[in-house]
């Protein structure tokens, strides 16, 4: 089967699941989740013994993999549920969008590389992970074609959260993203939909590659 590991990667994978719990990731859902997804077939061969670690590995087109802590982190704040349809802004490798998969409803991923965009599908489709679609697009402005979404996640650093993906949140939804300077570090922000208007939480410092404008022409 396609999400199949060794006995020493699955040592691998149930210490850093012991470390999530740990670290305080509680919830049952998530951490199922994480169980069930294969980082490693998510990582090139040359890391692939770093897979179960708890860090950040490259992937190509200059991107990057966020550590497992982080992907939990992200996921718990956004509280993905079956009800809810999501949007990813990032698609990069695909860990994350699996994650995402096996909690929501439906996911909607999009990413600029035509590159990254190809092989995350082949490796959510070998998943069988059907309830994604992974769009090549400029993720600044978001997918109004299946919107509004009641969960937006941002996988790359932004200065300001685009005024397209907040439009495109629905009414007591979630998003999600780093927001600062690209360069630096920057503060993973929570922004509520409410009645009242967006409510914003600060859920402490990441660094994360920026969100690039466009769509790569060859990647």
């Amino acid at each position: 089967m396609a999400g199949d590991i060794d006995e020493t990667e699955a040592t691998a994978r149930a210490a850093l699941l012991l470390s999530l719990r740990q670290r305080g990731l509680r919830d049952r859902s998530i951490l199922r989740a994480m169980e069930q997804v294969p980082r490693h077939l998510f990582i090139a061969s040359a890391f692939r013994h770093l897979a179960w670690s708890d860090q950040a590995l490259p992937i190509e087109c200059g991107q990057s993999i966020s550590q497992p802590s982080l992907v939990a982190r992200m996921t718990g704040a956004l509280e993905p549920g079956p009800q809810h349809r999501v949007l990813e802004i990032g698609t990069g490798s695909g860990y994350q969008t699996a994650v995402l998969a096996h909690l929501a409803g439906r996911v909607i991923s999009l990413e600029r590389f035509h590159t990254l965009a190809a092989e995350a599908r082949a490796r959510l489709k070998a998943l069988e992970l059907a309830n994604v679609d992974v769009v090549v697009a400029d993720g600044r402005y978001g997918y109004l074609a299946t919107s509004p979404y009641d969960r937006i996640l941002v996988t790359a650093a932004v200065r300001e959260v685009p005024p397209a993906l907040l439009a495109q949140l629905n009414y007591g939804g979630i998003l999600v993203a780093p927001v600062g300077e690209p360069d630096g570090t920057q503060v993973l922000m929570r922004i509520v939909s409410t009645p009242e208007g967006l409510e914003r939480h600060e859920l402490g410092r990441v660094r994360f590659v920026p969100l690039l404008p466009g769509v790569a022409e060859i990647l």
